[in-house]
């Protein structure tokens, strides 16, 4: 299935070609601050429309990923890795609700135990 997304203004868009079994809503520091809901996939099943210097990255911790956030608006569109893997999330909260509903949400503690809580 394909799922389009954008930012509040639009400066960042993207195309996913890909078919999530589940979302991930994760409770870490960032994740929860940035309200995201992830659709975790692989880096060529996705496709930006924006320049390089629409976004902001912001890597913490193990500096393992890097939070893209639009400059304009401020919304987190998606990571992608920093240690040379191809795995990568977007954030399917800039997506219409309608296209993702029905797809279940699966709660990952982030902040303590690193497994899902349910």
């Amino acid at each position: 299935m394909t799922y389009e997304g954008a930012c509040h203004c639009g400066a960042v868009s993207f195309v996913v070609d890909d078919t999530p079994a589940r979302l991930v809503s994760c409770n870490c520091s960032a994740c929860r601050r940035f309200g995201a809901l992830w659709f975790h996939t692989l880096v060529p099943n996705v496709t930006f429309s924006a320049t390089p210097e629409a976004t902001i990255a912001y890597a913490w911790g193990d500096k393992m990923l890097a939070f893209q956030t639009c400059k304009t608006c401020g919304a987190t569109t998606h990571y992608l890795p920093l240690d040379g893997s191809e795995r990568m999330a977007v954030n399917m909260r800039m997506v219409d609700p309608a296209a993702i509903d029905g797809i279940p949400v699966r709660h990952f503690d982030g902040a303590d135990s690193w497994t899902f809580l349910d």
